[in-house]
């Protein structure tokens, strides 16, 4: 049995990674082009670039990772050694020096490099934490829910308050150097934050689940298991797809708000003190929905299956988003009612595919007799990383393709192409994500049979 801090424990992790990896998707861009000062086309291309890098580099830190041996088990020290360098990396990539533009543009390979691969050596652990916790199907579907839980939390708050802090250390300035500083100590008050969380999760959870072999497989034996595992390339597929869906949505939103809506024109929305703007509460909003997603999930799969209710979930979204495209800037409340409805199907989602990805180790199991957890948690992470390569390198090379120009007003060809951004793009993601997860064989029925087996093995090496 799960203790309650234990669920919240696992949670805090991906609230911590949740918070930069939204501040990535919505304002990095932004951050680059508009503050930073690059062009968008040299944007786009280095986040292809190093984020296939960083693609390969996941499953390296989840070969390591099954390989790792101490006390504290194989995955969980990984979260005790790098939350303090994950939050100093996170504040230099949102630093800008003044190296003129091709210093910069190095400058953020360099930086931006380093941080994916940090995220990578912290985040490969913490989720295959989930294959370790718990033995149980049903216990794995009450952390993955708790995990996305804690992360769109996070991730609610970041975009929610982001903004606000970047004002108020720029002092409210329109000076770029002003704007510049601000940003940098935004992000210093989400890292400390977020090293925080990454020690509480380490604190608070356990590894439960022994391999059946004593042994750890050579590495040329767990790529050969992992590459036969039909599951594993199917959820690959599904996963570049609907990360693909969101990096795009995401990326654009600012844009959208920006040079669309024209989100100056507007008053901002005051709270306890604290301004608005309408582009964070759209974000903020669709975190809150997310959640409401995440909590649907379990008792939609539960009665219907994980595979009927992750199709039938993006195939909403896919309607929703292709209409989209069709609301006028004046139409406020139907874009932020577009935004909840595509949230909780985007949300309902990721819960599904964590804890298809720890049935695809249990299968791996009892067919080869090799428990490689960490490689195969990584592909998760790697498929995360692609999708975001693609999605935001997309996102920078038809930015300049439809003739954006920072800081200025653009043409109807760029609000066209903009507008596409949160519509018709991010639904060929959806569509292509449900066509791969409809060839999952998984199902409830053959899991039940998967756990039941490898229970009774582990019993019987127990009893040797």
């Amino acid at each position: 049995m799960i203790k309650l801090t234990e669920k919240i424990g696992y949670g805090f992790g991906d609230m911590a990674s949740s918070m930069f990896w939204k501040l990535f998707g919505a304002y990095l861009m932004i951050f680059y082009t508009d503050v930073f000062g690059l062009p968008a086309a040299a944007v786009g291309t280095m986040f292809l670039i190093t984020r296939v890098w960083d693609s390969v580099f996941d499953p390296i830190v989840g070969v390591a990772a099954d390989r790792t041996q101490t006390r504290w088990g194989k995955f969980r020290p990984y979260l005790l050694w790098l939350a303090i360098p994950f939050a100093a990396i996170g504040v230099l990539t949102f630093t800008t020096p003044s190296f003129g533009q091709t210093g910069n543009l190095i400058y953020a390979y360099i930086t931006y490099s380093l941080m994916m691969m940090v995220y990578s050596a912290i985040n490969v652990p913490y989720a295959s934490l989930l294959g370790v916790m718990s033995p149980l199907p049903q216990d794995r579907n009450t952390l993955s829910t708790y995990r996305m839980v804690f992360a769109y939390i996070g991730s609610f708050i970041a975009l929610l308050l982001f903004m606000p802090m970047v004002r108020f250390f720029s002092g409210n300035s329109d000076e770029l150097a002003d704007q510049q500083h601000g940003w940098t100590l935004a992000v210093v008050v989400i890292a400390v934050l977020c090293a925080i969380l990454f020690y509480g999760c380490f604190a608070w959870t356990k590894e439960r689940v022994k391999p059946i072999k004593e042994q750890q497989g050579s590495l040329k034996e767990d790529l050969k298991d992992l590459l036969h595992n039909k599951p594993w390339w199917i959820l690959l597929g599904a996963g570049v797809s609907a990360l693909v869906f969101n990096s795009i949505r995401d990326g654009a939103t600012v844009y959208y708000f920006k040079y669309f809506i024209v989100e100056e024109t507007y008053a901002n929305i005051s709270l306890f003190g604290v301004s608005f703007v309408l582009s964070g509460l759209y974000l903020a909003v669709g975190q809150a929905a997310n959640i409401i997603g995440v909590i649907l999930a379990a008792p939609l799969s539960n009665r219907i299956g994980k595979k009927r209710t992750y199709m039938g979930a993006m195939l909403i979204a896919s309607v929703l988003s292709i209409l989209f495209f069709w609301l006028d800037k004046t139409d406020l409340a139907l874009i932020f009612t577009f935004q909840v409805f595509i949230s909780i199907c985007a949300g309902s989602i990721f819960p599904l595919l964590w804890s298809m990805y720890a049935d695809c180790t249990d299968y791996s199991e009892l067919k080869t007799g090799n428990r490689a957890t960490g490689l195969i948690f990584s592909s998760s992470s790697m498929s995360q990383k692609f999708g975001w390569a693609i999605g935001t390198a997309i996102t920078g090379w038809l930015l300049a393709f439809f003739g954006f120009q920072a800081n200025t007003v653009q043409s109807e060809e760029t609000i066209s192409g903009i507008k596409m951004f949160l519509s018709f793009l991010p639904a060929v993601g959806t569509i292509l994500s449900v066509v791969f997860i409809a060839f999952y064989p998984l199902s409830e029925t053959s899991m039940k049979e998967i756990t039941a087996t490898l229970e009774t093995k582990r019993k019987e090496k127990t009893h040797e």
